[in-house]
């Protein structure tokens, strides 16, 4: 499927259901997307997370029906997912800049946020660097947690400071990072911090042992002081690459791989470090 079209209909599915029980995994199915790769992309392509985009939709159509019925607060507090009228008021109060009493009493402003509507615009000219390679099954061993699609982006960083916290102790050497949602739900990922398996290490530290089955990997290289390269290459990914190419996210893996720090004077700040991310794909049908 196309990639633009995918998150196009994404956002359909969300306004038809916009009052529903809305989950990552469920927008996605719906879509046929790995639920990473799609929270992913869509925040990428649309600058908010999936779940954000929802409270703001919901908030600004509580807005207009604030105004144009007479619903009372608690119906339009449960309407939109919210367990008390108090807590709907507050992330109302919190959007809109008045509380749903000052609006209906009128002359209080509101706030308008709309559906959005993926226009990507592909100059030419840009030079994105990847190859297309096809990798045996890779097993590896390592320490896993399982983290939300919302508050990812900041708690794995402080999960790989946790790990490397303590240099005589840590369990991996951390040379790859790995995210799969193949069996997770919901709004939900798991994340692998790994090394390339040994039998006798991964028995002796009583880490977890994982194989990723064999695929064809779009392999992206990222240069330079982390991890401003790998957040750019990733963006890039999914703003350009995916849409203008012709290949689609087969599976629901992502790997990034990171070279060993100590071969760099700078360790990972240094100017030449070398990383890359590992996207499986397939070619896209028509």
């Amino acid at each position: 499927m196309d990639w633009a079209k995918a998150i196009e209909g994404a956002i359909e599915f969300i306004e038809k259901n916009i009052a529903e029980d809305l989950t990552v995994g469920r927008i996605a199915s719906e879509v046929k997307l790995s639920p990473f790769y799609f929270q992913r992309g869509f925040s990428m392509l649309c600058g908010y997370t999936v779940s954000e985009y929802i409270r703001m939709r919901r908030l600004s159509l509580a807005g207009s029906e604030l105004l144009s019925s007479g619903i009372k607060v608690i119906d339009l507090a449960l309407k939109y997912g919210y367990d008390s009228p108090d807590s709907f008021t507050r992330a109302f109060t919190r959007f809109h800049g008045n509380t749903p009493n000052e609006v209906r009493r009128g002359g209080a402003s509101l706030k308008s946020f709309a559906p959005l509507h993926i226009e990507l615009s592909l100059a030419g000219g840009n030079v994105m660097e990847y190859r297309i390679e096809k990798k045996e099954a890779l097993k590896v061993m390592g320490v896993s947690k399982v983290f939300s699609y919302v508050s990812a982006d900041t708690e794995i960083p402080k999960y790989w400071n946790e790990i490397n916290g303590n240099p005589q102790e840590k369990p991996v050497m951390g040379m790859y990072g790995i995210c799969f949602d193949a069996e997770m739900a919901g709004n939900q990922f798991r994340y692998m911090i790994a090394d390339d398996f040994l039998a006798e290490k991964a028995e002796k530290k009583g880490l977890e042992e994982y194989e990723i089955p064999g695929h064809t990997w779009a392999v992206f290289p990222c240069r330079g002081p982390m991890p401003l390269p790998l957040q750019e290459v990733n963006r890039r990914i999914f703003a350009e690459w995916l849409p203008a190419g012709r290949y689609e996210i087969a599976e629901g893996y992502n790997i990034e791989y990171y070279s060993d720090p100590a071969d760099y004077k700078g360790g990972t700040e240094d100017p030449g470090y070398y990383a890359e991310v590992w996207i499986p794909v397939k070619e896209k049908t028509v």
